[in-house]
């Protein structure tokens, strides 16, 4: 669990950050579609950065939700929200639709307009708002898919530069997707070979379906390919071999109670099935487990992610999350209901053991040491590598700080387009490669990377990395004559033999295309992509000898006519995080505190709030107690409480259920109870589900209830569920408890497991430490099954 020392501190930086941002920027006004705050410092001049603060958006606007991130081809990043308020604590109360941020080291961020507004809106939408936008690089264009949840579908508009202008080409979806669930929460992906796909889907089924060759249209079979409660935000990457589809559940948007939380599942499939990190099928109907971020008690409901690789190769989550502090927005004219502030988070994502978690499993950072590289590394605060070592942009219009070598060396020159801004050519027709190369060496072990593009059929470009002279270099060629992706080592003027891997038919050779090349030991591996976003169309890996692995010169190089390059660069390359951060271990067992269930008797120690309950009975080493037709839900208060004295401090409380499979809507588990309207509850849960008849999902949901602190004064009237990993007839459950006394709160994670041995942990809830809180059990919501508990175990720590 995240410790905070003082939720007023916190509060205080916030209103500190928004004062610096209005002193920093002159806010748009309302409406404006294209106008912007001051442009961020050019990529090419961005410094490393040591540290930084989440959210990342605070002083530029109130909220984000939903975020979208993309490197255009100018080299800045651009990351598009669900429509919102952005500017509220301005005094603007006017939403603006897919608002559009703009930043050059992906942690500092300006205002760059949105994509419509009301009087550019197409009539088709129905006066919608829009949510969740998803921007691809599409052959020379800029594609941002978005949600209209009033039409329950998806469209989708173009544009020639990430700001705009948009046009807008309709839906995606045809008026019945074949999608069982809410067609919204869209994301596109292109597979090796070059086949796109479209994933959407909400409460409760994501499903997947192929797409025309322009990224307009589905076509052909629509797939379900993950089913779970209040399941949404699908958003997928390859890496390794493997297909990960991320996700979020258990509800985005109720301000202190948003149970959101990032999965994840992987598949060998884009069309899977997809399994979780204990193997559970992600149609299965349970809850599943593959956990990547969580709430803390800073942060809660992180979700609805996207991705971004740093120029480092690192890879970060983007999310949003709502700050603990300030959870909710003031009422939004036109909508009948409060917004929650959902800000945008950046946190470093380690792929440990081939599955993806938010630092280590630490969670999402909350101060200006964000990044403890727990278990791993001693470096505890950098932010994500956007300034090259090695390399430039060419945004100030010359070739200065570069060299011309090889063949053709005067035929290197500037030009300028709208999208990538200033750009380098070489302008002869080259038959011995012409190189154009850094002053400077980049690391042995490094990640180079350039935009390249070619123009005419004879041509090549390349991007070169440990380069010493022509005769000792490593380059990546896209070849247009062959289709290819060509790699080429050459040592003392001696070739290690060129590996070719086919590019996709049709490839647009007339598009900026990203090759990004990893020299990781002498494991050399190149990806081609649109954008940088995990779905690469050509990936190659080979081994380079020992020889050719030094520090060297990084650049471009052309062969035959028409080469351009763009964003050319290396810095070293990161470190992966191997181990996770540890999980809560129990301490030592406090027996005053704990009950096998030996006797036939209930030990004196309990005590009933509203019992005994019927039926309910000790023996066997085991409590039986059949499901009540009773409920413990805000001001529905009937059921039966079996409650005993928590010991003071910290402790862990565990219990091992048996619950058979019931009709629907049965319930039993663990409870830590300060009253009817202050408690935190782990149950597993037998629930019927929406969009069939008769079926069932049995889910273990971490909930808690308890006063919403944005009325006045706080009121006990809301309840948020979250939901853990995979529920079974047998389910070790934990409640860990910190008493939080410097920020006056109760913290509460959760577990749960089906072997005693592997757990999946939630994240966190949190409710003021106004009362004590009693051990407890349930056994609820409607009779048809029985709770049998084989004992309650109290630990310390």
């Amino acid at each position: 669990m995240n410790r905070r020392t003082s939720r007023r501190t916190s509060r205080t930086a916030q209103v500190v950050a928004a004062l610096a941002g209005l002193l920093l920027a002159v806010l748009p006004p309302a409406g404006n579609a294209t106008a912007a705050q001051a442009a961020p410092t050019s990529p090419a001049a961005t410094s490393r950065t040591s540290a930084y603060t989440n959210p990342v958006t605070a002083g530029t606007v109130d909220t984000f939700p939903d975020p979208a991130v993309i490197r255009g081809k100018d080299g800045y990043w651009y990351a598009y929200g669900t429509q919102n308020p952005v500017f509220q604590t301005q005094g603007q109360t006017a939403e603006r639709m897919l608002p559009i941020l703009k930043s050059a080291d992906l942690t500092h961020w300006t205002y760059a307009g949105e994509v419509f507004t009301p009087q550019t809106q197409p009539a088709w939408h129905g006066g919608s708002r829009l949510w969740a936008p998803d921007i691809r690089y599409t052959d020379g264009h800029y594609n941002l898919f978005y949600s209209v949840p009033d039409k329950d579908t998806v469209g989708v508009a173009t544009a020639p530069t990430p700001t705009g202008p948009w046009t807008d080409a309709g839906a995606v979806l045809p008026s019945d997707s074949g999608c069982a669930t809410g067609d919204i929460d869209q994301a596109q992906f292109t597979d090796v070979g070059g086949q796109p796909y479209l994933y959407w889907g909400s409460y409760d089924t994501i499903c997947v379906a192929r797409m025309n060759g322009d990224r307009t249209r589905i076509e052909g079979a629509v797939t379900e390919v993950a089913q779970g409660r209040r399941m949404e935000g699908g958003f997928v990457v390859r890496r390794d071999g493997f297909y990960y589809l991320f996700y979020s559940d258990a509800g985005c948007c109720d301000g202190a109670y948003s149970g959101y939380q990032v999965k994840v599942g992987r598949s060998t499939s884009p069309a899977g099935p997809f399994t979780d990190d204990r193997g559970v099928d992600l149609m299965s109907p349970v809850s599943k487990g593959g956990i990547v971020v969580g709430s803390s008690d800073r942060w809660i409901g992180p979700g609805h992610n996207a991705l971004q690789t740093d120029l480092s190769g690192q890879d970060w989550l983007v999310y949003h999350a709502i700050p603990a502090d300030d959870p909710d927005l003031d009422l939004v004219p036109g909508i009948d209901r409060t917004l929650s502030r959902r800000p945008m988070l950046v946190d470093r994502l380690d792929w440990i053991d081939g599955w993806p978690v938010v630092r280590a499993g630490a969670g999402p950072s909350s101060n200006s040491n964000p990044n403890s590289k727990s278990n791993s590394k001693s470096d505890g605060s950098e932010a994500p590598v956007t300034a090259w070592q090695a390399g430039g942009s060419f945004n100030d219009g010359s070739l200065g700080g570069w060299q011309a070598q090889g063949s053709g060396t005067g035929a290197w020159a500037t030009a300028a387009e709208q999208d990538p801004g200033t750009f380098v050519t070489h302008a002869g027709s080259a038959t011995d490669p012409a190189f154009l190369v850094t002053a400077g060496n980049a690391p042995a072990q490094v990640r180079a990377e350039a935009d390249l593009r070619v123009t005419a059929a004879d041509g090549s470009a390349g991007l070169v990395l440990a380069y010493k002279n022509p005769a000792n270099h490593v380059v990546a060629w896209l070849d247009r004559a062959r289709n290819a992706l060509v790699t080429d080592v050459r040592v003392k003027g001696v070739g290690a033999g060129q590996q070719v891997t086919a590019l996709p038919a049709g490839f647009q050779w007339g598009a900026w295309r990203n090759v990004a090349a990893e020299l990781r030991g002498t494991r050399l591996t190149v990806e081609v992509s649109a954008d940088r976003l995990h779905d690469s169309v050509a990936t190659q890996t080979r081994t380079v000898p020992a020889a050719a692995v030094r520090a060297g010169k990084v650049g471009t190089a052309a062969l035959g006519s028409g080469a351009t390059a763009d964003n050319v660069g290396a810095v070293k390359l990161y470190e992966p995080v191997t181990r996770r951060v540890a999980d809560p271990r129990p301490g030592a067992l406090l027996p005053a505190h704990s009950d096998e269930f030996d006797s036939d008797t209930l030990s004196s120690d309990w005590s009933w709030v509203r019992g005994p309950a019927a039926g309910a009975s000790t023996g066997d080493g085991a409590l039986s107690w059949p499901t009540q037709n009773a409920e413990l839900h805000l001001g529905t208060n009937t059921a039966s409480v079996l409650t005993r004295a928590a010991p003071a401090g910290d402790f862990t409380v565990e219990t091992r259920l048996d619950l058979a499979n019931g009709p629907g809507n049965q319930q039993a588990g663990l409870v830590l109870y300060g009253g009817d309207d202050r408690y935190f509850k782990l149950v597993h849960a037998v629930l019927p589900l929406s969009h069939t008849d008769g079926k069932v999902t049995h889910v273990t949901e971490f909930a808690k209830e308890g006063a919403r602190p944005t009325t006045t004064p706080p009121t006990a009237a809301a309840y948020g569920p979250m939901f853990g990993g995979p529920a079974a007839r047998t389910l070790w459950m934990r409640l860990a408890y910190h008493a939080d006394e410097a920020g006056g709160e109760h913290e509460v994670r959760a577990a749960t497991s089906t072997d005693g041995t592997h757990w999946t942990w939630t994240g966190v809830w949190t409710l003021p430490k106004e009362q004590a809180l009693r051990i407890g059990l349930v056994s609820l919501n409607t009779a048809g099954a029985t709770a049998h508990f084989d004992y309650v175990r109290t630990y310390a720590g």
